[in-house]
Order: C-alpha cells, then structure tokens, then sequence
C-alpha cells in the first residue's frame, strides 16, 4: 500500500472520528472536561476528637492485655 493513499485514509478516519466526537459532545451538553470527577476511595480523614477517643480504648485494650499476659505467666 502506498504511503500517501494510508495517511489520506487515517486523515479521513480521523476527520470522521472528531465529527462523532463533536455530535456526541453537542448531544452530551457539555465539551471535555464537564465529566464527572470519580468517587474518592480510601480512608476518611479523622478528627483531633476521634484520634484522642481511638487512643484511649486503645490504651485501655493494650493495658488489659499486659495485665492478662502478666497474670498467665505466673
């Protein structure tokens, strides 16, 4: 196949790919960049309050274990 014929096709293929851009676009209502953003994932963002209540029952959990591993030892 000769090299001009290809990029005159994909040249076309282009041209008629960017009008079907356009139509779904106008149909859409709205150009790129009106999609919208993806959900946020991972772990929410805690509190001063909720850090300081979380480092309580943790102390508390922590304390009973030692006390509990302490009285099984002996």
């Amino acid at each position: 196949m000769d090299l001009t014929k290809l990029l005159r096709e994909l040249r076309a293929e282009r041209d008629q790919l960017d009008q079907a851009i356009a139509a779904l676009e106008k149909v859409d209502g709205g150009g790129p960049g009106l999609v919208a953003a993806p959900k946020r994932r991972g772990r929410r963002s805690m509190s001063a309050a909720e850090r300081r209540a979380v480092s309580e029952r943790m102390q508390r959990y922590w304390a009973k274990r030692k006390d509990g591993s302490e009285s099984d030892a002996t």
